[in-house]
């Protein structure tokens, strides 16, 4: 059945007008309320208590599946975070984080605060199943029981939420860090309710670097701040797993010095692409060719995408503003991928700035002699290029803060490898 059909049998059944009960569940369902779930939360809104399923099976959360209407399971709480969204056009909070029994772990949503806290073992009934992720999550509304256990369950989880940065996954809540402020900048960005202040960077821990948005702009949050942070949730920016501090989030300053690992991940090819996206990430190769588009360029003035022929994607005819780029191909013989060089960096490989640049095209009166300029100087030659990696559909790209060609003797390296493998 599709919303449509739900909807009328549901206002049928109930005696209400069909075109409110639909726009009631087509809102419960976009914020991934089971269908079962959102009818029997609308049959409570009408007045109709008589409603129900037959009762939730209980289940352990290996055997779980987003097949499950409702399930009943026990499970000791691993974490507890708190955040608010939009719902209805009002703010809602809810609280998400991982419950585990002997047989695995499942996130879980709770619509009501049912005072959960970590370490505590509860049975939660007539849990509603929904996919998140990927994966099946537990979401625990208004008709669902939550019951506290004497009995303790041994899982080989840890509980509560303390992590590294190198152990935060997309989709994590309820997490507490220990963090310095490497860099902060103030931004003003229309939000749900107009203008907000928020602020975003980077942060580090011992294990490694990642950005952050911190969305109510906090005072704490400045550049060499050492701080404790409790309930963050992490999103995926652009391939790799990004830092947020909601209005919940707690942040404290700490006296201890958090050491920041100043290093990149150093992997091969394959190793950086496998992991569908990092940051601050270094790898090694040769340079075998500079793609088109590359060298002297020019990008709309109101988007900042590279035109081609006068032509926007998004605006149309529009006179474009000069630039400098380069899309260099690395291949380190376990994959290839594309470093792409910013104004600063190409300008450093191609020798001069822009306005060299405009008068080299113009003598020759074609800008490609920009690009074949950077061709003759890096490809065939080795570069260490260390900045933020993304894989999507058309490839891998390196964003490149660093792009240096290495001075490491080959013959030197070549030995010392036969070395190892001899050994």
């Amino acid at each position: 059945m599709n919303v449509d059909e739900h909807a009328e049998a549901l206002a049928s059944d109930l005696g209400v007008d069909k075109e409110e009960v639909k726009a009631d569940l087509q809102n419960l369902i976009e914020y991934s309320v089971p269908v079962d779930e959102a009818k029997q939360s609308l049959r409570r809104k009408y007045g109709d208590e008589s409603s129900g399923s037959s009762e939730p099976s209980s289940a352990d959360i290996a055997d779980v599946t987003t097949d499950m209407g409702n399930v009943t399971v026990t499970a000791k709480v691993l974490t507890v975070g708190k955040r608010s969204i939009r719902y209805q056009g009002n703010e809602q909070a809810i609280f998400e984080g991982e419950l585990a029994d002997e047989s695995g772990k499942i996130s879980y949503t709770a619509w009501t605060d049912f005072d959960l806290s970590p370490g505590e073992v509860i049975t939660v009934g007539n849990a509603g199943v929904r996919e998140w992720e990927g994966n099946p999550e537990l979401n625990l509304g208004e008709s669902t029981n939550v019951a506290r256990e004497e009995t303790d369950l041994d899982v080989s989880y840890d509980v509560g939420g303390d992590s590294s940065l190198a152990d935060v996954r997309p989709g994590d809540r309820g997490v507490s860090l220990e963090l310095t402020v490497l860099e902060v900048e103030d931004k003003v960005i229309d939000g749900r309710d107009g203008e907000t202040e928020i602020k975003s960077g980077v942060v580090a821990d011992e294990t490694a670097r990642l950005p952050f948005t911190d969305w109510e702009a906090r005072a704490e949050l400045t550049e060499g701040a050492t701080v404790r942070a409790d309930n963050i949730y992490v999103r995926e920016f652009r391939g790799v797993p990004s830092i947020n501090f909601s209005e919940f989030t707690t942040v404290e300053p700490i006296s201890r010095d958090v050491d920041v690992n100043d290093s990149a991940t150093k992997l091969s090819v394959r190793e950086a692409v496998e992991t569908g996206g990092a940051f601050d990430v270094e790898v090694t190769g040769n340079i075998v060719a500079v793609r088109d588009g590359s060298g002297l360029i020019q990008r709309c003035p109101e988007c900042g995408r590279v035109v081609q022929k006068g032509q926007c994607r998004s605006h149309g005819q529009v006179d474009g503003e000069d630039d400098l780029r380069v899309k260099a191909i690395v291949d380190d013989g376990t994959g290839t991928v594309t470093a792409i060089l910013d104004d600063e960096l190409t300008a450093e490989v191609y020798g001069g700035g822009l306005e060299q640049a405009r008068e080299q095209a113009r003598d020759a009166m074609d800008q490609e002699v920009v690009a074949d300029t950077i061709r003759e100087k890096i490809v065939g030659h080795e570069y260490r290029v260390r900045g933020n990696l993304s894989v999507d559909d058309y490839g891998a790209n390196l964003e490149a803060s660093e792009f240096a060609e290495t001075d490491d003797d080959p013959a030197v390296r070549a030995k010392a490898l036969l070395s190892e493998v001899d050994a």
